[in-house]
């Protein structure tokens, strides 16, 4: 199914076209294969939930309109490339595969599914879905697109976070090769895990070397959380205390968790209820604007809570 509808303004009813060609794309991925069913379900689901919690986090940061509904375009969106990469390598890792924002990018053109947008929006969508799964953004990057591209990552992380932890509590009824990246469970975390995580790193997916290294560098992602109503949600559904009941009981792993909740304590108190406005990135002011009651004020402080651990980077 190509779209080749001449671009227009984002809408509801533009969103919903694209909702409809997602479920068809996916449905082309039925098949009796019990792994590739679960794990194209798993992506499918997957989706829809990164479209919600795209859309409740950006209307917390006064998202409205046209605005809101691009925020869940590049979440309906963002994983394009997964089912085709897992039908085609039976894995979600990139470095044993193919790079999947690149190959959702691809296919995203090649059927066209943009064209519904008008040419602005659609460039920025794009963008910030080839953005989602890089270690870094670019830093000369226009701030509307790396808003939108930090929005997404809060939302991705929110979901992938639901899935994990949910997978892990019922892991004793059966296990998901690809969930676990076919890593070994052992006990030990290596060292370079434990140094990223102690100096307040994000953790590089080549220091990975067991499962229980996975579950640290599914931790050490609160350090690449942008927004402040993301950390709370994290904070509110105990992902991180969910994943240390997996864990052993080690001196590595609780020395790990006080930190993390030392960390994340300070910035959720500094934060308050600030909150950084797509207008306020837009602008370039640099600015985050407080909101306590019906008290407004503007002060010079960035919402990032990565930016607390940015001069270790």
């Amino acid at each position: 199914m190509e779209m080749n509808s001449q671009g227009c303004p984002l809408d509801q009813c533009v969103l919903d076209e694209l909702k409809a060609w997602f479920a068809d794309y996916v449905g082309t991925f039925a098949c009796d294969d019990p792994e590739l069913a679960r794990n194209i379900s798993l992506k499918r689901e997957h989706t829809l939930r990164v479209c919600e919690e795209i859309v409740s986090v950006g209307r917390e940061l006064g998202l409205r309109g046209g605005e809101l509904l691009l925020a869940e375009v590049t979440a309906l969106f963002h994983d394009v490339g997964r089912f085709e990469q897992f039908r085609r390598y039976r894995t979600f890792v990139d470095s044993r595969s193919v790079n999947h924002a690149e190959l959702g990018v691809s296919i995203l053109k090649a059927k066209g599914v943009l064209a519904l947008l008008d040419e602005q929006s659609g460039d920025l969508a794009m963008k910030v879905i080839s953005y989602h799964n890089r270690a870094r953004l670019p830093e000369q990057e226009h701030p509307t697109c790396l808003f939108y591209a930090r929005l997404l990552r809060d939302a991705d992380k929110l979901d992938i976070w639901h899935i994990l932890t949910s997978y892990y509590a019922r892991q004793g009824d059966s296990r998901n090769r690809a969930i676990e990246l076919d890593l070994p469970d052992v006990p030990e975390i290596s060292p370079a895990v434990y140094d990223d995580l102690m100096s307040g790193r994000v953790v590089e997916h080549g220091a990975v070397k067991t499962l229980n290294d996975f579950k640290m560098l599914q931790c050490a992602w609160i350090f690449d959380i942008n927004f402040a109503p993301a950390l709370r949600r994290v904070r509110q559904r105990r992902y991180l205390e969910s994943i240390r009941e997996t864990l052993p009981d080690s001196q590595q792993v609780r020395d790990i968790f006080s930190m993390l909740e030392s960390s994340m304590s300070t910035h959720l108190l500094e934060q308050g209820h600030t909150l950084m406005t797509l207008s306020d990135t837009c602008h370039g002011t640099g600015l985050t604007r407080e909101v306590r009651g019906e008290e407004e004020t503007v002060r010079e402080k960035p919402c990032f809570f990565s930016s607390l651990h940015a001069d270790k980077d």
